[in-house]
């Protein structure tokens, strides 16, 4: 283990047993303050960031472009609050005041009603995990895919962490599509973060008038198996949380996973336009922000 490795595995070991017990108001206050503060030092990922959003409202000047990344800081620090305090929070609470609000909930329900399962893709706004609670609360227990993260203490660390929410967790590698196969063929719900794979496994997709890769696994999970494919919109509210399940995405056959995954990509691009500042993007996204070698290989794959 490196020691960048440990002290990041330190750093949120330190998060979830500090910022728990921490009263409201001032956790509030510190994860406010950390993200003005980067908004200040603009770092690689805050300058990042705002490239991005540039590509989301490009009509915006640098003034509100600032404030923008400042708002988009803030609603990225208040969803790593949120992480930290989640496993001590009233889960019961949660789940009903999100469950008075939810939109879409009747297209969940006539998924699983058709018994081939559902498949929920969602790209990085708001706190999706909150609105995994509301989902464990409304249908039971669903499966995601996590990202491999080392050092392997710090992978076990959110792995634990979800699974307290009532998430099943796959590490991204080692076998996750056949799991997710079964569990969509058994009538469950797979729900996957899918705004952003630079493999050459990821499928071309025009984002934002961009080109840019999106993973393949959901439309053809829903072209293997015949779930589901529904587009999830998380978005923070003053108080509380917004969740919006929509625009059904229907995959005929293998030969459509592309054109679907296109469609997916569309309805990301329509809700992070909604409400910007809630999509917590801070790396290199588009092919035209990669360096020449990145970009010639990723074309080279299509």
């Amino acid at each position: 283990m490196s020691v960048t490795q440990r002290l990041s595995d330190l750093a949120y070991a330190t998060g979830w047993a500090v910022v728990r017990g921490m009263p409201e108001p001032m956790a509030n206050g510190v994860f406010r303050a950390a993200a003005d503060l980067g908004a200040r030092r603009n770092g690689p990922g805050t300058r990042q960031m705002r490239r991005n959003y540039a590509r989301v409202v490009p009509q915006a000047g640098p003034a509100e472009l600032d404030e923008l990344v400042r708002a988009g800081l803030r609603s990225y620090a208040r969803y790593w609050k949120e992480t930290f305090r989640l496993p001590g929070m009233d889960h019961k609470a949660i789940y009903r005041q999100v469950d008075d609000l939810v939109v879409g909930k009747p297209l969940v329900d006539a998924a699983l009603e058709r018994g081939k399962g559902v498949i929920l893709a969602l790209p990085h706004t708001g706190n999706f995990d909150v609105s995994g609670i509301w989902l464990v609360g409304h249908c039971g227990p669903f499966t995601t895919v996590n990202e491999r993260l080392k050092p392997e203490s710090l992978y076990q660390r959110f792995v634990s962490y979800r699974e307290s929410l009532g998430f099943e967790i796959l590490p991204s590698e080692g076998g996750a599509y056949r799991v997710l196969m079964e569990r969509l063929r058994a009538n469950k719900v797979v729900c996957l973060v899918a705004d952003r794979d630079l493999s050459k496994r990821g499928v071309p997709v025009t984002f934002f008038g961009e080109e840019t890769r999106m993973p393949v696994g959901p439309a053809r999970l829903a072209a293997s198996t015949g779930a589901e494919l529904l587009i999830v919109d998380n978005t923070f509210t003053e108080d509380g949380w917004s969740l919006r399940i929509h625009t059904p995405v229907h995959v005929h056959g293998r030969e459509d996973v592309a054109p679907a995954t296109q469609r997916m990509a569309d309805a990301f691009a329509a809700d992070i336009a909604t409400s910007p500042a809630d999509w917590h993007m801070m790396q290199k996204l588009w092919l035209a922000d990669l360096d020449d070698d990145r970009r010639k290989a990723l074309q080279g794959s299509r």
